[in-house]
């Protein structure tokens, strides 16, 4: 998992169609400055005139620095930063730009399964590039309808290692047809609505797969939801911020975020359900109790790092890098 990060300053270059409802923005650095090189599986996190704060995955080329590209689809019933960037966001606009993060990196095998649905094709994207012509690998991506699938003309230069299944004409994606032929040596990476992610993760529990399996998520699921209101549960526990040796009491009923926005009203969130990655801070003692959606059993097992809007301590009291 890649944690470090730039705040940048990026003009919005372009706008462009990719599919019904969905569109990409091109962000370049005003002077020209190359931008920081970022892996696949990465995205940024883009405030908005309005204030508000909203992740997307890159979807370019790695190995191009000249721009950062990002798709987003409009979601009228959401919380208004598609809709924005869709309405109200005219080429020109310069945005605060933080990132790449990346919570989703492409680990290393001999062969892939990737499973995409809608705008989740976006981060599996910059993964094929990656590897075309070097490793083994198949893209199963569905959607509603074609017309509603981004970058089908750049998946079609991939021939047969991609199979796209529309369902108003095929129906869903067969996920257990697709994960019964994954061989002993691929890992599964799925990015798309809940729906799809519950299936394929059930799926590959029951083969004894989950090991191999990689999800990215662009929203809250049941499971989330469940877990960002335990992070309000629970004995109290100290939070120590080693930069300035301050001592904080995080009681029960509150998250270490809201407390912490009481010395720190500055700290950066976004989802505040452990999915999007934004409240990631470093631990540098103590033993955290993570409620998040994005670390691995073994990033948990580390220890390294916790997301605030949602993680809690085991310990009586855990030192972060704040």
């Amino acid at each position: 998992m890649t944690t470090e990060e730039h705040t940048l300053r990026l003009l919005l270059r372009q706008i462009q169609y990719e599919a019904d409802g969905v569109v990409s923005l091109l962000l370049t650095d005003p002077a020209g400055t190359p931008l920081p090189a970022w892996r696949p599986g990465a995205h940024l996190e883009l405030e908005l005139p309005s204030g508000l704060v909203r992740q997307y995955s890159l979807c370019g080329d790695p190995s191009d620095r000249t721009g950062y590209r990002v798709a987003v689809l409009r979601e009228d019933g959401g919380r208004g930063g598609s809709k924005e960037i869709h309405t109200a966001l005219p080429v020109g606009t310069q945005l605060t730009v933080r990132g790449p993060r990346n919570h989703f990196e492409l680990a290393e095998s001999d062969a892939y399964v990737f499973i995409a649905g809608g705008v989740g094709i976006t981060p599996i994207l910059a993964m094929m590039r990656s590897l075309a012509g070097h490793k083994r690998w198949e893209l199963h991506y569905g959607g509603r309808t074609l017309t509603s699938m981004a970058f089908l003309g750049q998946l079609a230069e991939y021939g047969g290692n991609v199979e796209i299944v529309p369902q108003d004409r095929e129906g869903l994606l067969d996920i257990e047809g697709i994960l019964a032929g994954v061989k002993p040596d691929a890992l599964v990476y799925c990015c798309g609505p809940e729906p799809l992610l519950t299936t394929v993760r059930k799926r590959c529990e029951e083969l004894g797969i989950a090991g191999r399996l990689h999800i990215e998520r662009f929203s809250s699921s049941e499971e989330a939801l469940a877990e960002a209101e335990a992070a309000r549960s629970g004995d109290g526990f100290e939070v120590e911020l080693a930069r300035t040796d301050r001592v904080v009491w995080v009681e029960s009923g509150r998250t270490v975020l809201d407390t912490l926005r009481d010395v720190l009203p500055e700290l950066p969130s976004s989802c505040e359900e452990g999915v999007c990655g934004t409240c990631e801070v470093h631990v540098l003692d103590g033993i955290p109790e993570h409620h998040d959606q994005i670390l691995s059993d073994a990033e948990r097992e580390e220890g390294m790092s916790m997301f605030i809007c949602v993680s809690r301590s085991k310990s009586p009291r855990i030192v972060l890098d704040l």
